[in-house]
């Protein structure tokens, strides 16, 4: 059977269960732009995202037998919160493995949505040291193993957003931009749109930090990557499917990488100026649309809107990563007169009026006559800190900018 038609009869599985969410036009966005975007709100799911189309999808296909001997999968949140709601609906035994940097958020809402059906092992630092221990566990237990990507049962399933937006989409649709993780959302959703929707442009959309895809397909070949950032958590895998490659490379028009950094900014724009709660995987085709701005002026755009499982103990370090994207925090190690006065000095002849000091760090030695200090400033308009750096060196505070030294900044601020 062609993926298309699995796609077809995964609607049909899920109508039960799946809310159709939906699609929307953003007038801020819109105007923004100068088109017209509509965001497709899978963060609306009952579990926040849209990996319960897939999840479900392939759980309910399985025979007696694999139900019984019950399920294994791996994931970094929100694949585990579809397993999970899916054991619970189906009434079949799951046992669950997450990375140790998973939000805790996530964790609990698993645990919510699965209740006596789940079992949740934290492990490892990535999803892909997860995936490890979750297929080690289902080859020794003889359970099924439910991936979060690379099985068409799931592509299927997350594909049936894309016959939601072109049922729900009277206009014919230019863009859609769709994030990429292990790619089987981007996989099921291209395959919808070649077969109903061909002129329509697929753009997929990955963290600068995790390229996985992109790497891949400039790659020629499915390419683990050696090291990833973590942050965007739900769209940050070493290495996609092979079944999703392949698709993917066939389908996508164009990947677009968008730094982690302006993800930020996207989630705390759409809270904001849009009551949005996004995680940063949710945020991500939004982001992108800056990349595109020129190629997208008067088309129809939909943005997919993936989830909205996002850690509140999270916002102090979204706030900061988008303060660095946007130039609005710098951080200095300051070789610092060890006298009376010399803070005050700084304050008063390096500073102008609206910069903050948001960090400062300093352990007086007496035997010295200067001491190292780690200052972190925020700026209300990115373009003084020339002028900072120019009064520093006037004034004689020999520096170090920590913001272009990313081992330094790492080991000094975290």
């Amino acid at each position: 059977m062609s993926l298309f038609n699995e796609v077809l009869n995964a609607k049909k599985q899920l109508e039960s269960v799946v809310a159709a969410t939906p699609l929307t036009q953003n007038l801020n966005l819109s105007d923004e732009f100068k088109s017209t975007i509509l965001l497709k709100r899978e963060d609306l799911q009952i579990v926040r995202s849209y990996k319960i189309r897939g999840a479900y999808n392939k759980i309910s296909s399985l025979n007696e037998k694999e139900r019984a001997n019950g399920i294994v999968c791996a994931s970094a949140g929100n694949h585990a919160q579809g397993v999970a709601y899916s054991c619970n609906l189906l009434n079949i035994q799951g046992k669950i493995y997450m990375p140790k940097t998973t939000p805790k958020q996530k964790v609990k809402q698993v645990q919510l949505f699965g209740k006596k059906f789940v079992e949740i092992v934290l492990t490892g630092d990535t999803f892909d040291d997860a995936y490890a221990s979750a297929t080690a566990d289902a080859i020794k237990n003889h359970k099924t193993f439910i991936h979060p990507f690379d099985d068409e049962k799931v592509i299927a399933g997350q594909g049936t957003v894309g016959l939601e937006i072109l049922e729900n989409c009277k206009e014919p649709i230019d863009y859609v931009f769709v994030p990429i993780g292990g790619g089987g959302l981007a996989s099921g959703l291209s395959e919808v749109f070649r077969h109903l929707s061909p002129n329509t442009k697929i753009i997929g959309v990955e963290p600068k930090g995790a390229p996985s895809m992109k790497t891949s397909i400039e790659e020629n070949k499915n390419t683990p990557l050696k090291t990833i950032d973590k942050f965007v958590d739900g769209a940050a895998v070493k290495q996609v499917g092979d079944k999703t490659f392949e698709i993917c490379r066939y389908n996508l028009e164009d990947i677009i990488l968008v730094p982690e950094g302006k993800v930020c900014t996207t989630i705390l724009r759409l809270y904001n100026e849009e009551a949005m709660v996004v995680e940063p995987a949710g945020a991500l085709t939004i982001a992108a649309l800056d990349f595109y701005k020129d190629k997208i002026k008067g088309k129809n755009v939909v943005c997919i809107v993936s989830g909205s499982n996002n850690d509140i103990e999270r916002t102090a370090e979204i706030k900061e990563r988008s303060l660095l994207y946007e130039g609005l925090m710098h951080y200095f190690m300051i070789q610092f007169p060890q006298r009376p006065g010399a803070l005050k000095e700084f304050v008063n002849n390096i500073l102008g009026p609206d910069d903050d000091i948001t960090y400062f760090q300093f352990a007086k030695k007496n035997s010295r006559e200067k001491g190292s200090v780690v200052v972190g400033l925020e700026l209300k308009n990115k373009n003084d800190i020339m002028a900072i750096k120019i009064n520093m060196t006037q004034n004689g505070f020999e520096f170090q900018y920590l913001n272009d030294n990313q081992d330094l900044f790492t080991q000094l601020i975290g």
